[in-house]
């Protein structure tokens, strides 16, 4: 394998649920009743603690929880001078009926990146962390996907393209910077390409004028154009899922429109796919994964509290590996466990719980021991 290929067998996406006093410091400065060295500090101790969780665990990769970010795209835009959210033609429901608008990014500006994106982030978690380390950002599709033809001000950018060039401009250079830090490892989250997989959600894209097979390639071409050139041993994953609020989805379908052009044509060095329920399909687009890259399957749910037994677990790698060889595979969970935090559109509190994400993480490491024999 090439060493861009992640080693270790299990991973996990990255956001880790927030303790409480994290949470109520957070609200308190945007409500200005705090001043931001008291976030600052709490921030810092709270990562050190999710750091020495993670590795008593025997995670071979740990984030910092994102706990520096109110959810999981929040950093970036806040970073990035240019955007508005307003609520998308895309939404997010559950299994009882609850249904709520998705908020998704417009460029209503020309863009600049105004400061580093998760260099400091990525500085920190190196310094304290003594296992493998990753950061996150999105994928530059999701600054696009979800409003559609009005995803970019046509009097800002008459035309799109420069739109994408200063976008990829702005992921080229974080991108160089974290690799100057000393980074070695990045994972972009995808959300449009999953949802590009449910039938809804692609005809809603041809009413509203696009081509569904025409976006996932133009958004495989830009997140390929943003990570060119990166050095020879940086890691860059992709994480996928089909929405993820506090339990809340926005899409369904599983990964046969888009399997091949994902799995052959995207630079990216492994995936963590969103596996936990019949929503995702089968395995069988996994016959597309090859050599020389990783598919991380998300069988543990973040969204379900129930804990996942490790004999089904080993059923259902057993089931993949029909479609791939376990060299290529790996488990992580389908989500992160808090994505969607400190945001005003979370609006219905996470089923599951800091113990329960305990359960969940030991198990993910129960059974990558016992399915390939490490982690």
């Amino acid at each position: 394998m090439s060493k861009r290929v992640p080693e270790n067998v299990v991973d996990h996406v990255g956001s880790l649920k927030r303790p409480p006093d994290l949470m109520q410091t957070w609200r308190d400065w945007e409500a200005g009743k705090a001043e931001f060295e008291q976030l600052r500090a709490i921030q810092d101790h709270a990562i050190r603690d999710v750091v020495g969780m993670q590795e008593a665990f025997g995670l071979p990769v740990v984030t910092d929880g994102e706990f520096r970010r109110g959810g999981w795209s929040r950093g970036f835009l806040s970073a990035v001078e240019g955007f508005e959210f307003r609520a998308s033609k895309l939404v997010f429901r559950n299994e009882d009926g609850f249904s709520t608008p998705s908020p998704a990014p417009v460029a209503a500006k020309r863009l600049r990146r105004t400061r580093q994106i998760v260099v400091e982030d990525f500085k920190f978690l190196q310094e304290v962390a003594k296992h493998r380390v990753k950061v996150t950002m999105p994928t530059p599709s999701h600054m696009h996907f979800g409003q559609f033809k009005d995803a970019v001000d046509k009097a800002v950018y008459p035309n799109v393209e420069r739109y994408w060039e200063d976008l990829i401009t702005i992921f080229r250079q974080e991108i160089a910077e974290l690799y100057a830090a000393g980074c070695r490892y990045v994972q972009l989250d995808e959300v449009p390409l999953a949802l590009l997989c449910d039938p809804n959600i692609r005809a809603l894209a041809k009413q509203e004028g696009d081509d569904p097979d025409a976006l996932v390639s133009l958004y495989i071409d830009v997140l390929n154009r943003a990570i060119a050139g990166r050095p020879a041993d940086m890691t860059v994953a992709m994480h996928l899922c089909r929405g993820n609020m506090e339990g809340l989805w926005m899409g369904d379908g599983g990964y046969a429109p888009i399997a091949e052009a994902l799995f052959t044509r995207c630079d990216v060095d492994a995936y963590l796919l969103e596996y936990d329920s019949p929503r995702a399909g089968d395995f069988a687009p996994l016959r597309y994964v090859p050599a020389g890259k990783r598919a991380y399957l998300g069988i543990i749910s973040t969204k379900n509290p129930a804990l996942e037994s490790t004999d089904d677990l080993m059923r259902r790698l057993d089931e993949a590996a029909k479609h791939a060889p376990m060299s290529r595979l790996g488990i992580c969970p389908q989500c992160g466990f808090a994505s969607a935090a400190l945001s005003k559109f979370a609006v219905m509190p996470s089923k599951v719980t800091r113990d329960l994400q305990t359960l969940k993480l030991q198990r993910l490491i129960e059974v990558g021991r016992r399915a390939w024999g490490h982690v």
